[in-house]
């Protein structure tokens, strides 16, 4: 019963990634606004949370009447990473080329079992809360993962990029045009930087900072978002059965 009890739990941990990717895949715009309103819903408990605890750091003082500053500064913070998240996540999955779309899924995927993975274990043998944890210390590993995931796509030149913005792109683009564009205008700024550190730095070890500075490193705060609520929706159902 153990082993099936645990079978069952990652089956259902599989699914929910695969959904969560899906969702991205199949309705961008959907998922953003989603993303966006999860991000404000559980960052704001755990901003205001986090500035309560943090306020003796900086200041001699008992919080007292600045209740009313540390819940405004959270609130704030919250919104503004409900917005970027929302934001990267639409350009993530916002697209026109369906087979690079895929692979971004399937990058995104991966990325998001393995940081699920990671919360898991931190659980199982820290005692680590995952929500706390995660939302605050995961989007920069797993930010990394997701950008070195995508290194492997190709990127235009310049000389194609103008192009393509000169002839392709209409004067009104879509938002999957527009998203599409923004895509490879970020590949090939990653590109650029590769190429000016492999001057000075072996190419491996270029390509290594390349993924570290790429703008596709915004995508692990939506990436560590879902790991943490992955994780927790999984220990509530281990601890109720």
């Amino acid at each position: 019963m153990y082993i099936l009890f645990n079978g069952l739990m990652m089956a259902l941990e599989l699914a929910a990634i695969y959904g969560v990717a899906w969702a991205g895949y199949t309705a961008p715009v959907i998922f953003a606004a989603g993303t966006a309103l999860i991000a404000l819903g559980v960052g704001a408990a755990l901003e205001i949370a986090r500035l309560k605890y943090e306020f003796p750091f900086y200041f001699d003082r008992a919080p007292g009447r600045s209740m009313i500053l540390i819940v405004a500064v959270g609130a704030l913070e919250s919104i503004t990473k409900a917005v970027l998240a929302g934001v990267v996540a639409l350009l993530t999955f916002l697209g026109t080329d369906q087979e690079r779309l895929k692979i971004v899924a399937i990058v995104f995927a991966a990325s998001l079992f393995l940081g699920v993975q990671v919360v898991r274990f931190l659980m199982g043998r820290l005692k680590a809360r995952p929500l706390r944890w995660g939302y605050f210390r995961l989007a920069a590993p797993l930010g990394l993962l997701f950008s070195a995931g995508l290194t492997f796509l190709p990127a235009p030149g310049i000389t194609e990029l103008a192009k393509r913005a000169a002839f392709d792109l209409p004067a009104k683009p879509s938002m999957e045009q527009a998203s599409e564009f923004l895509f490879l205008l970020k590949q090939s700024f990653d590109e650029i930087v590769v190429r000016m550190l492999s001057w000075v730095f072996d190419p491996s070890v270029a390509q290594a900072i390349g993924a570290i500075v790429s703008v596709n490193m915004l995508s692990g705060f939506v990436l560590a978002l879902y790991a943490v609520l992955i994780a927790e929706g999984i220990r509530t159902l281990e601890s109720r059965v």
